[in-house]
Parts: C-alpha cells; structure tokens; sequence
C-alpha cells in the first residue's frame, strides 16, 4: 500500500488531469487506485477534481472539507466563516484512509492524494501541503506547465521540497500539444538536467475533454511510471 502527493508549480497547470492520467495508468499497471482531494475549493456540489477524476477513468475519489469561494483554502474558508482544517485532523483522515484502503485492497492500494494549487499554497494559516506531506512522511508528484518559464517555476518547486526532506519521484507535463513551439520542446529535454528529477511525460494537451474511454486510450503510455511502481 502506497501513498503519493501530486502538487503542481502553479495553479491551472493541468494538476487534475495529471492525476487522472497517473491514476488510470497505475491501473493498467495492475494497481488498485483511490484518489483524494483533502481540500476542495470553490465548487458546487457534484463538481470539482475528485468528480473530474472520476469522469474521465471510473476510479473513485473522496474528499473532507469543502469551502465555497476559488480562493486558497485558508482564504476561502475565513471568508465564508468556517472553521480552517487543523494539520492534525487531515493527516489523522489520511492515516484512516490508508489503513480501510490496506484492508480492502491488499499490498497493490495506490492513494494518490491532490493538493490544491503550489506546494506551499496555504491550506490553513498555519501549514501548507508541503508540511502536510512531511507529516505523513510520503513522497511528491509535480505537475508543471511545459511552456516559457516554467524550468524556473519546476525547479523552485522541487528545491523547496528537497529543503523540508521530501522526496521528488518526478516531473509531469499537465499538457503539452502535438506540435509544441520552440521554448515548450526545449523544455522538454532541459527540465531533467535544471531540476535534477526526472521528467515522467506529459499529459496531451486536451485530454481533459475527452470521455472515459478515450481518455484512457489517450494517456495510455504518456508516463514513465517506474519511479512510482519502484516505490509501490
């Protein structure tokens, strides 16, 4: 039974779509796949990345807090007036998943676990998901964006992780077109060599639009999962 973190280098790098791709691909790879947002924000109900997730691979999500604005989750939550989710209690349900999930399905459980935004957004005013992945002591996926600038933001992200002793196991691309321009195909082979992770593929761009079964199909060999079953 395996945990991994997926964060991304910024907002709307195609976080969702990543672990949907990691997800279904780790079932293909003989894996049983349960994927968690802890903290969702600024959804209605019936929407948001656990229900997205599920849309586009069949495999189930859960979540825990919900708060009503597309904010931060420590800003969407004293805006609305409600109680911030307390480090603890989060790494507590974590810990209660992995074991019903150990129970259920055996030494093959993969829990991928969705952070919102960067690695150190604020989830509450007091702890981000980069302490929360050192609580629970597990290690990261990073999803960035491919194009100009984003070795910077890449890099940034897996140093700030290294210095709070969490593991890197790779870099994903949350989208990259067939026909990428100069800087983006460039920074497919430089973003190994700047970062010093390696870069597990990228997610084509579109994707998330797909149905279930193209999807699949899709995302079906985009990703080196050998770091990950290495660690599973």
């Amino acid at each position: 039974m395996s945990i991994i973190f997926i964060t991304g280098t910024n907002t709307d790098v195609g976080k969702t779509i990543a672990t949907a791709a990691l997800a279904s691909q780790l079932r293909d790879a003989g894996k049983k796949v349960t994927v968690l947002k802890p903290l969702q924000t600024g959804e209605p109900d019936g929407a948001g990345d656990k229900f997205t997730v599920e849309r586009l691979t069949g495999i189930p999500g859960r979540e825990f807090v919900r708060y009503p604005e597309p904010l931060a989750p420590n800003l969407s939550a004293r805006r609305a007036g409600i109680p911030q989710a307390k480090l603890g209690d989060i790494a507590e349900g974590i810990a209660k998943l992995h074991a019903e999930l150990e129970v259920a399905d055996g030494a093959e459980a993969v829990l991928l676990v969705e952070g919102a935004g960067g690695l150190l957004v604020r989830l509450a005013d007091d702890w981000t998901l980069a302490d929360l992945a050192r609580r629970v002591g597990v290690p990261l996926v990073v999803v960035t964006s491919m194009g100009l600038g984003s070795l910077n933001a890449a890099k940034l992200t897996v140093e700030a992780a290294a210095r709070r002793g969490i593991e890197v196991l790779g870099l994903v691309g949350g989208s990259l077109d067939a026909d990428p321009d100069l800087a983006t195909s460039l920074n497919v082979e430089e973003m190994p060599v700047v970062t010093g992770v390696p870069l597990l593929g990228c997610v084509p761009a579109g994707s998330g639009a797909l149905g279930k079964d193209e999807f699949c199909t899709t995302v079906r060999g985009t990703l080196d999962l050998r770091p990950i079953l290495d660690r599973c």
